[in-house]
């Protein structure tokens, strides 16, 4: 019997490919305001950090307790290190994400030792990042935009945009990210190479 599956056909066929769209910050709020309503507060913490922490999906789901806390309290900024690179990278937690954070804490009865978002099947200590990627991709279709647009990555992408859009400083948006190279912030950012030079020209000055 033949397989079904033809290995000439690419995988991508069919699908849009490339870098994710970030959000925008009613897009924000308004995943943020559904899962307050429906009281989803692994949801929300997890959401919230993912925004705060610019961390890729595999740092993400590997966060423990005490990587953000000191004793019982959220610390106010926090150190992780890469997977990818093998280099720390430091963020700022903001209020509404320790809040959110100290909650899903308390109602999961996490210990310092425990993964903050722990999985609910016996074969992983924590949720998987295809799980990440699903519970993602849930959030998008619910304040109803087009999913194939928007991925785990979208979420690591949105402060630094909004920080780049609002003060064009690409060197604290290399910094945010643990970019070793300018390069990398310009393409991840999808701005103009021209224009990158030029504004990291009138930095250097």
């Amino acid at each position: 019997m033949k397989s079904l599956h033809n290995p000439t056909i690419p995988w991508n066929k069919g699908k849009i490919v490339g870098q994710k769209s970030p959000l925008k910050l009613s897009e924000i709020w308004s995943i943020r305001i559904r899962l307050q309503l429906f009281q989803r507060s692994r949801e929300l913490a997890l959401f919230n950090l993912a925004i705060d922490s610019k961390l890729r999906a595999c740092d993400l789901v590997k966060i423990r307790i005490q990587d953000l806390c000191h004793g019982d309290h959220v610390a106010n900024r926090a150190a992780v290190l890469q997977q990818k690179t093998k280099r720390p990278v430091q963020f700022e937690i903001t209020a509404p994400t320790r809040e959110s954070i100290a909650k899903w804490i308390g109602v999961a009865a996490l210990r310092t030792g425990d993964f903050l978002f722990p999985s609910r099947r016996h074969d992983s200590p924590h949720i998987s990042t295809r799980q990440y990627a699903r519970i993602v991709k849930k959030w998008i279709i619910d304040i109803g935009l087009d999913p194939s647009a928007y991925g785990t990555h979208s979420m690591r992408r949105t402060k630094p945009t909004l920080i780049y859009r609002r003060t064009k400083n690409l060197r604290a948006v290399q910094l945010l990210l643990g970019h070793t190279k300018l390069e990398s912030t310009v393409r991840y950012l999808g701005i103009e190479v021209d224009d990158a030079l030029e504004l990291a020209e009138q930095t250097d000055v």
